[in-house]
């Protein structure tokens, strides 16, 4: 069949695209990076909070004793994985999408209004495949009672690549997985228009974009997922034998949290801090690079 004007359009745009995504790629990462350290002591203290059970000020007098020097242990699972997410996640998204729109535009499958969220239900499943281990390995430093056992970033990575991947880099994938599609899906199906509305508010663009970041993070992803991640660090943290996704959440729901649902969210509100800064910046350089 021949090829039409709307053919060579869509060429030119799709040129254009791809001509965006390497500097989004940069300054992802770029924005990714800086949020993470700027972010980590309010990431560790949630952790402590997790794991523990314990008070904001329980975790943050743990981490005084600890000292500073300890404070940024296990920083770089978290700095490669988050440095790593924010250069690949857009990218990966507007490829899923460009597929998308092509396969399904001309049957009309899907309304194109769903498409972003679709294509960040692919995404999720790239993020999770890719960053479990990072997660893993970050978790496993960051809890203080493998200090002796596992005292180097080595030792974690040794001790891992000697077990299977389900209870080695993998574990937890399946509740990882999860949390990683839903959140992307939200994410992606919510950014554009509530950053367009709040645009209709009189909010300039970059403000609006970093308020529609914060808003869908902290409100519509973060605290619905929350008891997915709390799990997470639950069934990471250790490196001896554990339970399976459902025995590991009859434990912690059962045992840790005593059926208390004000305990399974606590260190929430940390979560929504740290999550509005990084996620405002991130959307805000995204959008912000896309526009030109």
């Amino acid at each position: 069949m021949g090829r039409g004007p709307g053919d060579n359009h869509e060429d030119q745009v799709l040129r254009k695209n791809t001509m965006t995504w390497l500097p989004s790629f940069l300054h992802g990462g770029t924005s990714s990076l800086v949020s993470t350290l700027t972010t980590f002591p309010i990431y560790k203290t949630v952790f402590r909070q997790q794991l523990h059970s314990t008070v904001v000020s329980q975790a943050i007098g743990q981490l005084r004793k600890e000292g500073f020097l300890k404070l940024y242990r296990g920083v770089v699972p978290p700095l490669l994985m988050k440095t790593l997410n924010g250069t690949l996640l857009f990218g990966i998204h507007d490829t899923f999408l460009h597929c998308l729109s092509s396969i399904t535009n001309p049957c009309g499958i899907i309304p194109l209004s769903a498409l972003p969220a679709v294509a960040g239900l692919g995404t999720g499943m790239v993020e999770a495949l890719v960053f479990t281990p990072f997660e893993r390995v970050q978790n496993v430093l960051q809890n203080g009672g493998n200090d002796r056992s596992l005292p180097t970033l080595r030792s974690v990575l040794a001790r891992l690549g000697a077990e299977r991947l389900g209870s080695g880099y993998y574990r937890a994938f399946i509740p990882i997985l999860a949390r990683n599609t839903l959140g992307s899906c939200i994410y992606f199906g919510l950014k554009d228009p509530v950053s367009a509305a709040l645009r209709e508010m009189g909010l300039p663009p970059m403000a609006s974009s970093f308020l529609s970041g914060m808003v869908i993070s902290s409100m519509a992803i973060n605290l619905p997922l929350y008891p997915l991640s709390v799990l997470v660090v639950n069934m990471q943290a250790g490196v001896s034998e554990a339970a399976g996704v459902r025995g590991s959440w009859k434990a912690l729901w059962e045992g840790q949290l005593k059926r208390s649902v004000p305990l399974l969210y606590r260190g929430g509100s940390l979560v929504i801090i740290r999550s509005c800064i990084s996620w405002g910046i991130t959307t805000a350089i995204y959008d912000r690079r896309s526009a030109h």
